[in-house]
């Protein structure tokens, strides 16, 4: 063992309190992320008196490791308020904060070198396991505890940086979203000059079109209303659909690869780095994208695995489990074609669609996308221009906060793989 590294068993010890009486009732789950989240399992009928007491500052984790990929379930509950997790779950807790820090253990078990360590140390036939024992020989560099906290308020530092951009561009897509619906589906877009002066009333410029009066047809496609003027046609019109595909012919020494997974509502989770030639490319890496093309997974439509390309490297490729939506005519901008595929009406019609599927999995067809019916303005419309640019800047400032989320997630590694280097405590008493 290494002089500044400890055995973990000497600092933590486990955690068996039982929901008895039944008076906690927040049910939390384990995620491969380690965060601890609302749980999602079906509990009808469940004695939930067996369930396990978590408090802040204890963890949780699962010792199962065989069904988890690469990531070990463990996290750290911060909340004040009690919470109950599944038996299946084992709970601990530090003995002394004030010789390890809760905050710097979970920093120790977020690195990847632990996930790595955890899955080799796994054991086990019908399933491998990490159990307790396996747990308290895990060694670590322990230095005083002044040094911990300091090494805790620096990556907190970071990680909350990254939640204040992540709540941003929340923010900036609920209201690009909030502003489309109150345009282009309610049809309370602002009244023009021009359509004021038609209607003859000019003190209803920028007054909302519909409930102003402004004139609506009857149309039996959408089986709904839409102002006059307004075009009617299917997203076939504007989107192509799995244009370019990747193939050995391409020179690339290097791809980067996008699987559904790794997208969920706009969010990038991980892009990975293959080497050609020595890396095993996967089979469904074979969609090339463009700046501004639409990322849509074909798979379970509610799950929300979608996404808008910004400015990708020629060698990015992406799995073919999205249909990659490109916009051929640019008659209408990426962003506004993207607002109404992620229309909360047009998800639920598509899961509908897929649950109806023959396949594996509850799927679409690329053609279910661009078969979608939709309404929208005419080319010269004053509300177009004035909404193409309002989302054409919305999304850009996502996109430059998302390289800011990389660059600070870069540095969440760093701080995480310095940890190795710590001095140790002087004078350490077991």
């Amino acid at each position: 063992m290494r002089s500044n590294y400890k055995k973990l068993g000497a600092f933590i010890r486990p955690v068996n309190v039982r929901n008895t009486d039944l008076k906690v009732e927040k049910l939390l789950g384990v995620s491969i992320q380690k965060v601890l989240m609302p749980s999602i399992a079906n509990t009808v009928g469940t004695n939930m008196n067996t369930y396990r007491i978590i408090e802040k500052n204890q963890f949780a984790y699962g010792p199962v490791t065989s069904r988890n990929g690469d990531k070990i379930s463990i996290a750290l509950y911060a909340d004040h308020e009690k919470a109950i997790i599944s038996q299946a779950y084992t709970v601990f807790e530090v003995k002394d904060e004030n010789r390890l820090d809760p905050e710097y253990l979970m920093m120790w078990f977020r690195r990847p070198e632990f996930d790595r360590y955890a899955r080799y140390h796994s054991h086990g036939s019908a399933r491998e396991t990490f159990d307790w024992e396996d747990l308290c020989d895990v060694e670590l560099p322990v230095p005083s505890i002044e040094k911990q906290r300091e090494m805790v308020a620096e990556y907190n530092t970071v990680v909350n940086r990254i939640r204040l951009n992540e709540q941003l561009n929340q923010k900036l897509e609920e209201t690009a979203q909030t502003i489309y619906r109150r345009w282009f589906v309610e049809f309370e877009f602002p009244i023009s000059k021009e359509q004021a002066a038609g209607m003859g009333q000019l003190e209803l410029e920028g007054k909302p079109y519909k409930s102003s009066g402004g004139k609506m047809v009857w149309n039996e496609e959408l089986g709904k209303e839409v102002p006059e003027e307004w075009r009617v046609s299917k997203l076939e019109s504007y989107l192509d659909c799995n244009v370019s595909n990747y193939s050995t012919d391409y020179d690339f020494d290097e791809l980067l690869y996008l699987d559904t997974s790794n997208i969920t509502n706009n969010k990038f989770d991980e892009i990975k780095l293959l080497k050609v030639g020595s890396d095993t490319i996967p089979s469904r890496a074979k969609r090339l994208v463009t700046h501004n093309d639409i990322l849509y997974s074909t798979v379970r439509p509610n799950l929300k695995h979608f996404g808008l390309i910004k400015y990708p490297p020629e060698n990015m490729v992406v799995s073919t489990g999205f249909a990659v939506l490109n916009n051929k005519a640019n008659i209408y901008c990426s962003e506004i074609l993207y607002q109404i595929l992620i229309e909360e009406e047009v998800i639920n019609t598509l899961q509908s669609k897929a649950e109806m599927s023959v396949s594996t999995y509850p799927s679409i067809k690329p053609e279910d996308l661009l078969e979608i019916v939709v309404a929208l303005p005419k080319e010269d419309a004053e509300c177009l221009h004035i909404i193409k640019s309002h989302l054409s800047a919305t999304y850009e400032l996502i996109y430059y906060d998302n390289l800011e989320i990389d660059k600070l997630n870069q540095m969440k590694a760093i701080m995480l793989s310095k940890m190795t280097k710590v001095e140790p405590e002087k004078q350490l008493v077991e």
